[in-house]
């Protein structure tokens, strides 16, 4: 099948999400008189992954999930939790060092051009705001180069709902039957798209699985092979 339309994931599938966290962790915790680690490491995307889905959903505003993931963060690290202001100004610090560690997949350029070259057209559906999602390609230097970024703030809509991938589908004007969704989490990015009638691939880098999962890849570069073979 040659697709008229490949969507994309963004986070932990054209950008290395987890290894930004990690160096900004590295970099932003030493003002605090700590050492990052892989215990923290991992209770930072703890919070983010218990905090997240209530923006997602619309219940709260994005800075509101932030200072809820430092509200759960920052007595492991025995620092006060202080009011929202100080809260916004703690997580600036944070904010920034992760955009100074923002770092494609090496595997994501040479697979956009492998999509691209094929005549087949590019989309990008992310669960972020607008201005964080598309600083982070041009910060790697990917604008231009994945299609239009279609953002769950500017849609209204954010992945697991099916009206998200239907929406894409319907400003591209391609059929959600010949459209393919490629990205990480088996949830959002495969079960759902094809639930709303789309093809999809796991983009399963850190074999995570499920790996009873039919349509499934280890990196970006082997999704051109698997989309031939649907």
């Amino acid at each position: 099948m040659r697709p008229d339309l490949v969507i994309l994931d963004l986070d932990g599938t054209i950008i290395d999400h987890r290894g930004a966290v990690r160096q900004a962790l590295d970099l932003w915790l030493p003002a605090f008189g700590q050492v990052s680690g892989d215990e923290l490491f991992e209770a930072w995307i703890a919070a983010e992954n218990r905090h997240f889905p209530a923006w997602r959903s619309r219940e709260i505003s994005f800075a509101e999930q932030r200072r809820r993931r430092l509200r759960d963060f920052l007595p492991l690290i025995g620092q006060p939790v202080g009011d929202e202001d100080e809260l916004d100004r703690v997580f600036d610090g944070y904010a920034s060092a992760y955009a100074a560690s923002w770092a494609a997949y090496p595997d994501a350029e040479p697979a956009l051009e492998v999509l691209a070259a094929s005549g087949v057209r590019l989309a990008v559906l992310t669960n972020g705001t607008d201005e964080q999602q598309n600083a982070k390609l041009s910060a790697v230097g990917l604008q231009g180069k994945t299609g239009p970024v279609f953002s769950s703030e500017a849609l209204g809509v954010a992945k697991p709902g099916h009206r998200s991938y239907l929406e894409v589908c319907d400003r591209m004007q391609a059929q959600p039957s010949r459209t393919v969704h490629v990205g990480d989490l088996h949830d959002l990015d495969v079960v759902a798209p094809r639930q709303a009638g789309l093809q999809a691939i796991h983009l399963d880098r850190y074999d995570a699985g499920p790996h009873t999962e039919r349509l499934r890849a280890s990196s970006l570069a082997q999704v051109p092979g698997v989309i031939a073979g649907i």
